[in-house]
């Protein structure tokens, strides 16, 4: 397949980066089938299970997907009985989405099956390399 890059696109950040991401996701929804997750449902999953408590608003323009996609995520989550809309504290007219118990240990065995998907996908990484990797991507995801 290297044969296929041709000069432009060997240095081509963006195209790499597409390229690898379409790489890392087949190979985590493959790893996330038994699971009946997939990537996207696995990221609003995790991030239900974290102390922020995000409303679906939140979750969209955090993972930067159309609200109406997220909408479809929490309730695919909700009917396997993973996360649950809940009442924001804060703010009674917004739902917030939480993981129920049986979500947080789904989460668990998710994050373990993307960790062997992950060490799949940048075997020919170095773990120094894999970190620096990791640094660089939340340098670049992050920067709002």
């Amino acid at each position: 397949m290297e044969r296929l890059l041709d000069g432009s696109l060997s240095e081509a950040p963006s195209f790499l980066l597409a390229r690898a991401n379409a790489r890392s996701l087949a190979q985590g929804n493959a790893a996330l089938v038994p699971l009946k997750l997939k990537v996207r449902s696995y990221a609003v999953l995790a991030l239900a299970c974290g102390p922020e408590r995000p409303s679906q608003k939140e979750l969209a323009q955090f993972l930067r997907l159309d609200p109406s996609q997220v909408v479809a995520l929490v309730d695919d989550l909700e009917a396997q009985g993973l996360v649950e809309r809940t009442t924001d504290q804060a703010d009674r007219r917004t739902k917030v989405v939480v993981a129920t118990d049986i979500g947080r240990e789904r989460e668990r065995e998710a994050r373990a099956a993307l960790d062997e998907a992950d060490t799949i996908v940048f075997r020919s990484l170095t773990a120094a390399e894999r970190a620096a990797l990791a640094a660089l991507l939340r340098s670049v995801a992050l920067d709002d």
